[in-house]
């Protein structure tokens, strides 16, 4: 059932969630990006929608470990992420920022044979499990060529491979579709759902008819908090024809946003 977030809003912290937050709060320099945000996920798809300046990729990183928070609490797996554990904790996730870097003249075999590595893999796993992210990114033809080589979406995929190479229980993808072609981010919402049965994937992304195919949950931010979190058909339901949108969905999260402000 979907919920427009409110203040008085209390909810049960017993359940392990594998992501969970409460009043969560994460600066990105000197500003508050996240700001006092409350969040339960579980296994499946989620979309994180919402403007720029929303605190969307802030929340992507301090979910990945990147960034420390200042202030409320915050659990992956059941686990407060920081001190001895932490590292344990990486290698069940993976994670594809906005931008990435990587070593022009690897491969994409070598690009993520790497990223496995730094992931502690144990060394026996990690050509199998290369190939199979590599397959799943739909680059087995271009396994051997070097990444200088690739188009702008192919080293996009590269870095879907490196982020799904170790199985992770938590996936957590900023703006994944940027630079995929039609045809390329169909196959990757197959992707994601294939993967919807036993990992929490969260997507951050600007395209509203991204979450609304390839998600069964979506989270709207603003301001830095969640202000939405229901199905896409729940979103789409929440605008009418008075709503700015070329589509039911972006008709619903323009109609939130507008009562959120």
């Amino acid at each position: 059932m979907a919920r427009v977030v409110g203040a008085a809003e209390t909810a049960p912290t017993t359940y392990a969630w594998q992501i969970h937050t409460e009043d969560l709060r994460v600066k990105a320099g000197r500003r508050m990006a996240v700001n006092g945000l409350d969040l339960k996920l579980d296994t499946g798809v989620h979309g994180i929608l919402g403007p720029n300046g929303a605190g969307k990729t802030t929340l992507i990183r301090a979910l990945a470990t990147v960034l420390k928070p200042v202030g409320g609490e915050l659990t992956l797996l059941g686990r407060s992420p920081g001190g001895r554990g932490l590292k344990a904790l990486r290698r069940e996730i993976g994670y594809l920022p906005q931008q990435f870097g990587f070593y022009p003249r690897f491969t994409v075999r070598e690009f993520v044979e790497y990223m496995a590595w730094l992931k502690e893999m144990p060394k026996a796993e990690i050509p199998g499990a290369v190939q199979r992210a590599i397959d799943r990114a739909d680059l087995t033809s271009r396994a051997d060529d070097r990444l200088k080589t690739l188009s702008g979406g192919m080293v996009r995929r590269a870095g879907i491979a490196q982020a799904i190479v170790n199985d992770p229980r938590i996936l957590l993808l900023d703006e994944p579709t940027v630079g995929l072609d039609p045809a390329q981010r169909m196959q990757f919402r197959s992707l994601l759902r294939s993967l919807a049965g036993d990992t929490c994937v969260v997507v951050s992304t600007h395209l509203v008819e991204d979450v609304a195919t390839a998600c069964g949950d979506v989270v709207l931010m603003n301001e830095g908090r969640v202000v939405f979190q229901g199905t896409p058909a729940e979103l789409a339901a929440a605008g009418d024809g008075s709503h700015p949108g070329d589509s039911p969905a972006e008709r619903g999260y323009s109609a939130i946003l507008g009562r959120s402000r």
